[in-house]
């Protein structure tokens, strides 16, 4: 049994990742501030405290714990919101950082595990990105994080094993469909279902690397007992090209009524394409992705019908 902090365990990502090793026997403390997630998302048996993870008081609430490794998955996680509240998609993203970072210094904790993005790489050619290439940040989202990868390899040096996982477009049952600027698959189903009708923002020839819920939380349980000192990056990816046109019409053929198409202009800092190369994390951890695009879009859609029936 370990000792870990999971920020964000009211979200998408955070509240799959604590019940997981709550599941698995462990401890589970969470930060989150509830502007994106939902209180009862939050698993059962997880000790929760609620607030923002930039906030240096809601830090000093953990200074009665030890972890054996902190999770950080909290933060603001879209790009078009980032350039409507950007100060504060700093303060999310990589103030919060800095200040756990600080923290697990002070607290000698030596295992610290990240929930970067796949934004990061900005525009690249049509291949599978690899993690050496050049960073190029579109949006403000993409810059903060980012710059939380620089202080990470930072504060490896003073004795803290510390991933980033770069995430590409996660997906599956529990994500919030009711935002409607983060979450590309969750967007176009909740339209859909909703209205009958999905708006998409941008051209149907870009592209995207899809991965399952399950897939990005094995992503990080892996390396609860892996010996990786330093600062480690890893793509978490299919390696799978899908464009919008493609995803939009595996939806449609998974919905029994006609559901009708608008394209818009696309939304500020918003990648053309993007898709990635994991093989750094197949061989180094034995990663890879177990759930192909349409088997995760059918169960994310039998889930998401079954909660609004």
């Amino acid at each position: 049994m370990s000792d870990f902090l999971v920020t964000g365990s009211a979200g998408f990502i955070g509240s799959a990742l604590a019940r997981k090793l709550v599941s698995d026997g462990h401890n589970v403390v969470s930060i989150d501030n509830l502007s994106t997630g939902f209180r009862k998302s939050i698993p059962e048996g997880v000790d929760f405290i609620e607030g923002d993870c930039q906030d240096e008081s809601i830090i000093k609430k953990l200074n009665s714990y030890k972890f054996d490794a902190i999770f950080h998955i909290a933060g603001q996680s879209s790009g078009e919101i980032s350039y409507e509240y950007p100060i504060y998609d700093l303060q999310s993203n990589t103030q919060s950082t800095l200040l756990l970072l600080e923290y697990a210094l002070k607290t000698k904790c030596k295992k610290f595990i990240y929930a970067s993005t796949m934004s990061v790489y900005g525009e690249q050619p049509d291949i599978p990105v690899v993690e050496e290439v050049s960073a190029s940040p579109k949006s403000f989202y993409a810059v903060g994080k980012l710059a939380s990868e620089y202080y990470l390899e930072i504060y490896s040096k003073y004795n803290i094993d510390i991933v980033a996982l770069r995430l590409f477009n996660a997906y599956g049952p529990g994500q919030n469909m009711e935002n409607l600027k983060q979450g590309m698959i969750s967007i176009f189903l909740s339209q859909a279902i909703s209205n009958k009708h999905i708006l998409v923002k941008g051209s149907p020839e870009r592209y995207r690397d899809f991965v399952f819920i399950d897939d990005i939380i094995n992503s990080f349980t892996i390396f609860i007992g892996a010996n990786k000192p330093g600062y480690q990056c890893y793509n978490v990816s299919t390696g799978v090209r899908t464009t919008v046109h493609d995803l939009v019409q595996k939806i449609l053929a998974y919905l029994p009524y006609e559901v009708t198409i608008k394209y818009s202009d696309p939304t500020p800092g918003d990648q053309f394409g993007i898709y990635g190369d994991s093989s750094k994390i197949q061989k180094e951890m034995g990663w890879t992705h177990q759930t192909n695009l349409d088997d995760g879009l059918k169960k994310m859609i039998e889930w998401y019908q079954s909660t609004i029936l």
